[in-house]
């Protein structure tokens, strides 16, 4: 008897992008040798060569860094099968259904990234990262025997081992929905079916939650952001990770409040507040789904799987959950984990047996948002120390690495986004979002929304005629106090420096303390004295949360920071790091990453491997409760300063032109010549 052949001896094949390899007997096919080393490639019929979704293409040449020479030669010839499905559908030139073509040596195969049929990523906007798909939710095409007097088996019984026999299910059951439905659709399908199975976690049942006659060739998904102020929705294939559709809206919430904290005193006052916000929320949710439903042009019926994040409040609203003991210490959250339901529980009308999925709660005030942006940009994967700062009314910062990952929200306040200012307003046509301050004349520029002119060019009238210069929104809010700083017009304790007045009749005095004038026009816009307080009281608070979590990591200084949520895209971290709102860092490191917990969303959609990735991280995250740490009110009276009173910022200094700072002789930073009454009162009680 012969021995077996060496398995050094067997052909050698690489699968790109993934860069993954090994050895394979010849005449096994491409599919068999893809699914062994985990490389993701679709097909929903289960090798037959009818979906055409396992499409490959055979580079050839040498390879020099991988020691392979790849050719055409070395895969079998076009077989009947693939000859068919050509000819029925289309087939590009130089395409194989790696369900049909089998190794017969060394090759090097390209999983195409371009076709939508077959691609295995999605890439979020703005980067390349590749996103993996393992989705909880897969279409499975199988052929089941006829009836007949000899074997009795009922129908769905037969149903359920062919599907066991052909995908390798080890336990199968199926939605109660669909008993009633069985007979008709294998008879309509000419006993020829395609069935949904949700499995998310590999020890649990996998069941049938949805079936077609014939093959179908599509599934999708939804990835929804619940945010206080806007909801965000993506439309995503299933099959081939593409977002199909986008849409957004106003979270209808904001008419019970505009943040968090008003909507659950809503709920305290008033008998009927949380049904009426959960309805609201779902209503709005239920508008996008018919916008992206419509954009896709699909059916409600054709989505099978959603996944949903928002903050804690955002997070028990959607659920139906009362948030009131979200109110006030300790903050007790009522479900903490990852929530499963079906769709229909939450009144979303889908497929009947769509599954909704929602990310883990990391505390009581930072969501399952928050841990979306932290498995977007994964702080647990990596060496260097990264902070993540999502800026709202309540600011959810996440510091780490793979180490260890810390957690703590801090209350900011509504004054970035335009509240509690004087000309503040929301980001919106018309409003101020950039401002420069000429060193020397003291006089501004600046740009609105809507507009890409400056305000000292030529056709800036021209361009703002329809919606004027209406205020000044929480990007623009932060360049002009930073701008003011560096001009010398605010001291580095927040106080107008009234004697500017005899210099830019730019400094107006307004009863006791000084404002500066952006614009004469109407309205007038000014920055005062007390909208300069509010920014130092919002970004103090956020600074001393982060310098917390920075004591608990014992570290001086971070390496990377990442800006997550909508408003954190129109930030410029130059003046975020002058306001002294982060901590210091290379400028290059520090970036906005948009929504962030949405693009988490989408990973938890199409790769259910992300869901245990995150749960298991949220378990290991330490969440510090600045409430109750007595250094917390120490950093927030040394961060009302700007960029801070103790707290050097010398990487900052080397790319911007700092005010020169008072030192006393025994370097203890000085004092302000005027300090707040927030300042004298912290200042008491230490």
């Amino acid at each position: 008897m012969n021995a077996p052949p060496d398995i050094k001896d067997h052909p050698l094949v690489l699968f790109m992008p993934s860069g993954k390899r090994g050895r394979f007997p010849k005449g096994t096919s491409v599919l068999d040798a893809a699914r062994q080393l985990g490389v993701y490639v679709e097909s929903v019929c289960g090798g037959r060569a009818t979906c055409g979704r396992c499409q490959v293409e055979v580079q050839e040449g040498h390879f020099a860094k991988h020691k392979i020479s790849s050719s055409k030669e070395h895969i079998s010839p076009f077989g009947p099968k693939e000859a068919r499905y050509a000819e029925k559908r289309e087939l590009p030139a130089g395409r194989r259904l790696s369900c049909s073509a089998t190794i017969e040596g060394d090759l090097v195969i390209d999983v195409p990234q371009d076709a939508v049929i077959n691609a295995q990523v999605v890439r979020k906007d703005a980067d390349n990262r590749v996103i993996e798909r393992h989705p909880a939710v897969n279409l499975r095409y199988v052929e089941v025997e006829e009836p007949d007097m000899h074997h009795p088996l009922g129908d769905l019984d037969r149903l359920k081992s062919q599907i066991q026999k052909d995908w390798g299910y080890r336990r199968l059951e199926v939605d109660f929905h669909l008993l009633g439905e069985v007979q008709k659709t294998l008879r309509q399908g000419k006993w020829a079916v395609t069935a949904a199975v949700h499995q998310d976690e590999e020890e649990e049942a996998a069941r049938i939650i949805a079936l077609w006659p014939g093959l179908k060739n599509e599934a999708y998904g939804l990835a929804c952001d619940i945010g206080s102020t806007t909801i965000a929705m993506h439309l995503v294939s299933l099959l081939s990770g593409r977002v199909v559709a986008s849409a957004g809206a106003s979270n209808p919430q904001i008419r019970f409040g505009e943040d968090l904290m008003s909507r659950v005193s809503y709920v305290m006052m008033n008998p009927d507040g949380r049904q009426a916000m959960t309805r609201a929320v779902r209503q709005e949710v239920s508008k996008l789904i018919d916008k992206v439903t419509a954009e896709g042009g699909i059916e409600r019926a054709d989505i099978l799987d959603a996944v949903f994040v928002g903050n804690p409040v955002m997070h028990h609203l959607f659920l139906g959950i009362d948030p009131t003991e979200l109110g006030g210490a300790p903050f007790a959250l009522a479900v903490s984990g990852a929530v499963k339901a079906r769709a229909d529980d939450l009144g979303l009308k889908l497929n009947p047996g769509a599954r909704l999925y929602m990310l883990p709660c990391i505390a009581g005030h930072v969501g399952a948002d928050a841990a979306a942006v932290t498995l977007s940009e994964g702080p647990h994967r990596q060496d260097r120390m990264m902070l993540i700062v999502d800026v709202g009314t309540n600011a959810e910062i996440v510091l780490g690495n793979s180490d260890r990952v810390v957690a703590a929200s801090s209350p900011t306040g509504p004054a970035f986004e335009g509240a509690e200012i004087s000309s503040g307003q929301r980001a919106a046509p018309g409003a101020i979002e950039r401002v420069r301050i000429d060193r020397q004349t003291l006089e501004p520029r600046f740009r609105v929304i809507g507009s890409d002119h400056w305000s000292d060019e030529p056709g800036f009238a021209e361009a703002v005629g329809a919606t004027g210069v209406t205020g000044i929104c929480g990007s623009g809010i932060i360049e002009v106090i930073a701008e003011m700083y560096l001009s010398g017009i605010i001291s580095e304790d927040g106080v107008i420096d009234g004697t500017l007045a005899a210099r830019s009749p730019r400094i107006v005095e307004q009863g006791r303390t000084f404002s500066y004038v952006l614009t004469e026009g109407e309205p007038r816009i000014a920055v005062t004295q007390n909208d300069v307080r509010a920014i130092q009281l919002a970004k103090a608070a956020l600074y001393a949360g982060t310098k917390l979590l920075m004591e608990k990591q014992g570290v001086d200084t971070v390496d990377v920071i990442r800006f997550a949520g909508a408003f954190g895209s129109f930030i410029d971290p130059t003046f975020a790091m002058v306001l002294g709102l982060i901590p210091d860092c290379e400028l290059e490191n520090v970036s906005a990453v948009g929504n962030a917990a949405g693009t988490g969303a989408r990973m938890a959609l199409l790769n259910r491997d992300h869901r245990r990735e995150i749960e298991e991280t949220v378990r290991r995250i330490e969440k510090i409760e600045t409430a109750l740490e007595p250094k917390f009110q120490e950093h927030f009276v040394y961060a009302m300063a700007l960029p801070n009173k103790v707290d050097p910022f010398p990487k900052l200094g080397q790319q911007v032109e700092l005010p020169p700072r008072k030192v006393l002789a025994e370097g203890e930073v000085e004092g302000p010549r005027r300090r707040s009454r927030e300042e004298r009162d912290a200042r008491r009680r230490r």
